[in-house]
């Protein structure tokens, strides 16, 4: 997924009041939801398997082990390593849920901030998959003036995300099968 870039003038972390859903005032939360025409296999192939590179997302992943689960720890950068070490520095990321075909999130440290991404996937009625994404941000430093000031321009970056991830949903499907070779005709 992509990382989001809240590191621009005026923007940055929410308040410290409770948000109207009972989320400390601290966190940014921004959820969207969308359906797509594959099966909740292929989605989950598609979104919650880190690969070395995903060409949708221009990022490449470096991974500490040989496989995706709970606990797995990566380093991301966006464009292409191409076998070359990721820079000192590279934002850090650790699979933090792992419920196979249902949930995946993820938690990518950056320096001032933590950015959580949760993506939940549920079969439709239809054959389909309804896919929801969860983006949740928190401030590592500042203080109250500071997050209160830049709150609206964090709920923007995150909301902005969360939208892209959503409309690339086919596209992440599709590469992992041009990966793995195994297409299925989407339902319907």
């Amino acid at each position: 997924m992509t990382v989001p870039d809240s590191r621009r003038p005026g923007r940055g972390p929410a308040g410290p009041r409770a948000q109207t859903d009972g989320t400390p005032g601290w966190l940014t939360v921004a959820r969207g939801e969308r359906r797509v025409p594959f099966s909740r296999a292929r989605v989950w192939r598609a979104l919650a398997v880190l690969r070395p590179y995903c060409a949708v997302c221009d990022v490449s992943y470096v991974v500490d082990g040989a496989s995706t689960k709970r606990g797995t720890e990566f380093v991301c950068v966006p464009g292409r390593l191409d076998g070359q070490r990721p820079p000192g520095g590279a934002p850090r990321g650790r699979v933090v849920e792992w419920e196979p075909e249902h949930r995946v999130a993820t938690r990518l440290e950056l320096t001032p901030e933590v950015w959580v991404t949760t993506v939940e996937l549920a079969d439709a009625p239809d054959g389909s998959t309804d896919v929801a994404v969860t983006l949740t941000h928190e401030p590592l430093t500042g203080g109250l003036f500071q997050r209160r000031r830049q709150r609206k321009g964090i709920r923007t970056v995150a909301q902005e995300t969360v939208e892209s991830e959503l409309a690339k949903v086919a596209d992440h499907v599709h590469q992992a099968e041009q990966v793995t070779g195994d297409a299925e005709d989407p339902p319907g």
